[in-house]
């Protein structure tokens, strides 16, 4: 790949033993593609990218991680999709160890992260409501401290990988908005961050369905009465916004390593097929303008948002201020999910017809692809958050 001189001998090395781990299970691609469709979650994939320290990469050293950081795991989430696989929830526990490692207490640094680290606990992140959608400033689910406890209740929508996971970050509002206004402060205060066992009790899971080729099952939650351990919270109680952006950021940034990857093995099989396929003649059909420049600017589209991703993720391990992580996190998401709706609609072009028969898997990629476009923030929010804080224009919303 072009970009090879911006990174180090360890980033390369890193990418290089997800390649190798992976290489086992490239002729069981169709196998785990069935286990999407089922709802099974591959765990022996899953201890391979335990294995290579994907897990570790944004667990300090001393809590058992290998420190490598967020670009280590961003050229990680790259390989795997790139070779026709899935993070999946590889994605929520990396945003997550993020989160623990840059607010959580010591205390939960030693309880969490050496099993995070070594793939033995799984997590998920739970914000999205459904009254609330992107404006997460407008969530209602309630956490009132009582005694040694906070009593947490309300609903969350969208909550990816809840029925495997060991415990899952949720964010909950502390102070409400009659408080709020009462103090004559914004909506944006009042959050704070709390790490929950999926197992307690006073947690409803209701499957959403959704029909895309992932590993993943979707769920709504429903919370009543639920109790977490005030030594759960995560953070300062009411200041977990800018905790949250710890997490948001990563998110955003592997979302769009994954579509980079997604592109890659979208445009590797449109080209190897249209090098081969003859129509009329003995002329190859990547000979044809019309299938040739369509690929060719996907591969244009590869570079930038590559680079746009990687200096998203060098800014992150770098301490750079969240908001301006958020800029490159944001516009590293918007440019590569649509270059991955464009790379596997080429990439469907150029087979024609085959394009939709299911041993291509393409049109499985496709769903994932446009998936992408709207979560984890929709283009319509990525573009509000440029406008306002970037171009300095009026707040639309």
């Amino acid at each position: 790949m072009s970009l090879d001189f911006t990174l180090s001998d360890e980033h390369k090395l890193i990418r290089t033993a997800v390649k190798q781990m992976l290489q086992p299970f490239v002729p069981r691609r169709q196998e785990f593609r069935q286990m999407g469709q089922d709802g099974r979650f591959p765990e022996e994939l899953w201890q391979g990218f335990a294995s290579v320290g994907l897990t570790g990469c944004l667990v300090p050293e001393e809590y058992g991680g290998n420190g490598m950081g967020l670009l280590a795991l961003t050229l990680g989430f790259e390989e795997i999709t790139t070779n026709g696989f899935s993070p999946g929830l590889l994605l929520v526990v990396g945003m997550d160890s993020a989160c623990i490692a840059k607010n959580g207490t010591e205390e939960q640094k030693q309880r969490f992260l050496p099993k995070i680290a070594d793939g033995t606990w799984k997590l998920c992140f739970a914000v999205t409501e459904p009254t609330a959608g992107t404006n997460t400033f407008e969530l209602q689910t309630s956490a009132r401290k009582n005694g040694d406890t906070y009593v947490v209740n309300g609903q969350k929508m969208f909550i990816t990988g809840v029925d495997i996971a060991d415990y899952m970050l949720l964010v909950a509002r502390t102070t409400s908005f009659e408080e709020l206004e009462a103090q004559g402060k914004p909506k944006s205060h009042g959050l704070s961050l709390f790490l929950v066992d999926t197992k307690s009790p006073g947690i409803q899971k209701q499957p959403i369905a959704i029909p895309l080729s992932e590993e993943l099952n979707q769920y709504q939650l429903f919370f009543d009465n639920l109790e977490v351990p005030a030594c759960n919270l995560v953070g300062e109680q009411d200041k977990g916004v800018l905790a949250m952006f710890n997490s948001l950021n990563p998110e955003r940034i592997l979302a769009a390593a994954i579509c980079i990857g997604m592109s890659e093995h979208a445009l590797a099989k449109a080209v190897a097929y249209a090098k081969e396929r003859k129509v009329f003649g003995d002329t190859p059909i990547g000979a044809y303008q019309s299938i040739a420049h369509p690929l060719a600017e996907v591969k244009v589209g590869l570079e930038a948002s590559r680079l746009l991703a990687y200096r998203a993720a060098w800014a992150f391990d770098a301490g750079h201020d969240p908001l301006e992580v958020g800029t490159y996190a944001n516009m590293a998401k918007l440019t590569a999910a649509d270059l991955a709706i464009k790379a596997v609609d080429s990439a469907i072009e150029t087979f024609g017809g085959l394009g939709f028969a299911e041993e291509t898997g393409l049109i499985g990629q496709w769903s994932g692809a446009r998936l992408l476009k709207t979560a984890p923030v929709s283009r319509e929010m990525i573009l509000n958050y440029v406008a306002e804080w970037n171009l300095g224009l009026p707040r639309s919303y």
